[in-house]
């Protein structure tokens, strides 16, 4: 119950202070200084600690019906968490996927040109055995003759 209020006091004050335009209604609500505004939440606060001893039996329905919500509420996170958890687990198999069909498919570097901190020496030497073992299961054929 005390959680609920507090959420309620936190956001209200939180909505109050958002940054608001001028409008010709604004000019029409009554002006409430800073101290005004603390005076009367103390004063809502110190009744809201007195009203237990004035409806024990409001207090006490009010104190199950926190406990059933704080409840619902602990399911329901527990629910989003499961959700997100879930789609998590299936993006990270999605890419483990995709990682494991670009592991097969043929590397972009044929060797031809030197990659990035490679340096000189690959530039200099010619690269060997570059063919693979589908290229050399190939029958060689000569080129055809000319008519």
């Amino acid at each position: 119950m005390r959680f609920l209020l507090r959420i309620t006091f936190w956001l209200g004050l939180v909505l109050v202070l958002l940054p608001r335009d001028k409008t010709p209604e604004s000019d029409k609500l009554p002006q409430i200084g800073a101290a005004d505004a603390v005076q009367a939440a103390t004063a809502a606060v110190s009744d809201m600690t007195q009203f237990c001893k004035r409806q024990p039996a409001a207090c006490e329905v009010g104190g199950q019906a926190a406990t059933i919500i704080g409840q619902r509420a602990q399911d329901g996170a527990r629910k989003i968490y499961q959700i997100i958890n879930d789609k998590k687990e299936q993006i990270s198999n999605d890419k483990n996927e995709k990682t494991d069909k670009t592991d097969k498919k043929a590397p972009d570097h044929t060797g031809s040109i030197a990659m990035a901190g490679e340096g000189d020496a690959a530039s200099t030497e010619a690269p060997r055995d570059t063919l693979s073992q589908d290229d050399l299961a190939l029958e060689w054929r000569g080129p055809a003759a000319a008519n």
